[in-house]
């Protein structure tokens, strides 16, 4: 019986002895156990900025007829031919990259990295604020929380998304320690310049406070002149050289997000619209944007000519071959604008010109248009604002018009700030559907429908209605 109960006592004393130090032993000693915030931040620069532009073609050009299909017969954006599932891109890629900030944010927090905390305050903003102008009322309180069991976030309203993110900018510009030095990796956007990451803070708070414009009961255009006035405490872009504008080199990963370039401009033209106002200008951008327009017998050069947004009729109706998109927009090493030196220059504008000060707004407006010029590495021609139909004459409509150029390939901004102040004024054409009325949000996923149906009808009924039509808060 005692060799019986040997055996077992030898068996435990092995067993013991094999868990007493087991995560020790078993612990990788190669292997980061917490992330760094560093480390998170290219990839969310990456495709977050890379979705950007890749929306900017498929949906905002048609919308505002800066280039569309062709040959096209029938259906398509520039017709304002909106289905139902043309924002699940949007919201799905959108709601994937919050989580990674929402993580980015919460390893700074843990690690006591100001730096870093603030930057996911900004990126978080930046893609809500998106989010929201694309669908109005949307999940964020209870968003991005599937670690937590919850699956079926309600929706916020926008005035409280609007509000939480202008606190979140606030925050983070009181955040940032300039004499603090950022660590785990250079970022592919300002290579860990913290002044530079400060800027870009409080200038999309410029775009957030102007974008609610219309209500005034949030007083947001006071607490702009309040920015503007203050730049030691809420420094802005002042320069090209500061503005938000992800420099992809080429070399993988930071690769064109277009696989092959040559499909942006395959069966595509420039939308005549915005032709013709850059040969109004006269503007040295063309040659940057565009393909001249051909003959289609000779083949000869024609000058900058697009055609209508929105047709009716045969293709065969235009008797030229018209100009296209520049392929080297896309092509590697390439810019991704998240947000210019030349949108500050022009919110001002607008900020003076609501305040009656013409002078200012001038030589904001000046500012801001050559600064889209000289974004692209053009000289600023000396009589460009000779001409009457590119100097500023005093009217909101001249300046947006010029911000409409200014915003070309950046994301939504286009179609958000034609939505807030109905410029520039583009022209309807036969063809276009919905009445002719340019849509003015993305209607909620079928997915969203199907699977978080009760915090969808709260919302939907909230708003009013769920279809392209319906105005977003900021809009009313």
């Amino acid at each position: 019986m005692k060799q019986f109960l040997i055996i077992p006592t030898l068996l435990t004393l092995l067993l013991a002895s094999c868990t007493k130090n087991f995560e020790t032993i078993n612990t990788d000693p190669n292997r980061v156990n917490t992330i760094s915030p560093g480390t998170l931040l290219n990839p969310i620069l990456y495709e977050v900025s890379s979705f950007n532009m890749r929306k900017s073609d498929d949906f905002t050009f048609g919308l505002m007829q800066d280039m569309l299909p062709f040959p096209s017969t029938s259906g398509g954006v520039h017709r304002y031919d909106i289905t139902e599932t043309a924002g699940n891109s949007t919201w799905t890629t959108y709601y994937r990259w919050l989580t990674n900030v929402k993580e980015m944010y919460t390893a700074s927090v843990q690690q006591k990295d100001p730096n870093y905390q603030a930057i996911a305050l900004t990126l978080n903003a930046m893609i809500y604020a998106n989010l929201t102008d694309c669908f109005g009322d949307i999940p964020m309180e209870e968003a991005t929380k599937g670690d937590e069991g919850i699956f079926r976030p309600k929706f916020t309203t926008q005035q409280k998304v609007y509000e939480k993110i202008i606190a979140d900018l606030d925050s983070a510009n009181n955040l940032y320690m300039t004499t603090r030095t950022m660590i785990h990796g250079t970022d592919i956007l300002y290579a860990n310049n913290v002044t530079s990451w400060k800027r870009f803070t409080n200038s999309l708070q410029m775009r957030i406070l102007l974008r609610l414009s219309k209500r005034n009961e949030m007083g947001t255009l006071t607490k702009l002149k309040t920015i503007i006035d203050n730049p030691t405490k809420y420094p802005v872009f002042s320069s090209n050289d500061q503005a938000a504008i992800v420099k992809l080199s080429g070399v993988t990963p930071f690769v064109s997000p277009w696989g092959r370039a040559i499909d942006f401009t395959t069966f595509r033209a420039a939308g005549i619209f915005f032709t013709d106002k850059l040969n109004d200008f006269n503007d040295p951008r063309r040659a940057r944007l565009l393909t001249q327009a051909r003959n289609k017998i000779s083949n000869a050069n024609i000058g900058y000519m697009g055609i209508p947004s929105g047709y009716a009729g045969s293709d065969n109706q235009f008797d030229y071959i018209p100009s296209n998109m520049n392929i080297a927009l896309v092509t590697a090493p390439m810019n991704i604008v998240l947000m210019n030196y030349s949108e500050v220059e022009l919110i001002k504008a607008e900020i003076e010109f609501r305040n009656s000060n013409t002078s200012a707004a001038k030589v904001a407006y000046e500012n801001g248009v050559k600064a889209s010029i000289q974004e692209m590495g053009i000289v600023m021609p000396a009589d460009y604002f000779t001409n009457t139909k590119a100097s500023y004459n005093g009217t909101l409509e001249r300046i947006m018009l010029q911000k409409y150029f200014a915003l070309f390939f950046t994301d939504f901004q286009q179609w958000f700030e034609y939505r807030r102040t109905g410029f520039p004024v583009m022209p309807k054409t036969a063809g276009m559907l919905n009445n002719q009325i340019m849509p003015v949000r993305y209607r909620y996923p079928p997915a969203v429908q199907s699977t978080n149906t009760t915090n969808y009808n709260l919302a939907v009924s909230a708003m009013g209605g769920d279809n392209i039509n319906i105005k977003v808060w900021w809009e009313k």
